[in-house]
């Protein structure tokens, strides 16, 4: 699976705005919509609100992986949002949140969400790897940094 195809370039956004967990939300909704004009944003936030109230995804120092079902999507399909400034994500170790990697999917396309989320939790074990990607300032960058990282999984990628 490549991180490229579930993180279109028109859904990562390196200037969040937001200030709250809700308004990054919304606001990473907003970009994934521009890729899937028919996914229902409502629909995507109920699901997210219900999966975080279970138990924070901010998951690791400044990081923060808000993943749901939701059965407007399209396969499975995320955005990246990178804030300067930082997030009060009420995440579990209490820092302010600079990296999201907001994941969907139908429940048709649950296997494909779990390898994502897998990929993603092996690269943010990676020394250096969140920080690396917070201080990139450009989309391209971002996807170059996806783009690395996907071939130096390859092996782990086709096996699954």
């Amino acid at each position: 699976m490549l991180l490229i195809k579930v993180f279109n370039k028109d859904a990562i956004n390196t200037d969040l705005k937001s200030k709250t967990k809700q308004d990054a939300f919304e606001e990473l909704l907003e970009a994934i919509q521009n890729v899937q004009p028919e996914l229902n944003t409502e629909e995507a936030l109920e699901a997210l609100t219900a999966r975080e109230s279970q138990m924070s995804t901010g998951i690791m120092p400044h990081v923060a992986v808000p993943h749901a079902l939701c059965p407007s999507a399209r396969g499975a399909i995320g955005a990246i949002g990178i804030s300067r400034s930082g997030i009060d994500y009420n995440a579990l170790d209490g820092s302010p949140v600079h990296l999201i990697f907001m994941l969907l999917a139908n429940p048709e396309s649950c296997s494909q969400s779990l390898r994502v989320l897998k990929h993603l939790a092996q690269l943010l074990d990676t020394p250096q790897f969140a920080a690396d990607l917070i201080r990139k300032r450009t989309v391209e960058e971002i996807q170059g940094m996806l783009n690395l990282q996907n071939l130096a999984k390859a092996p782990m990628l086709a096996a699954g």
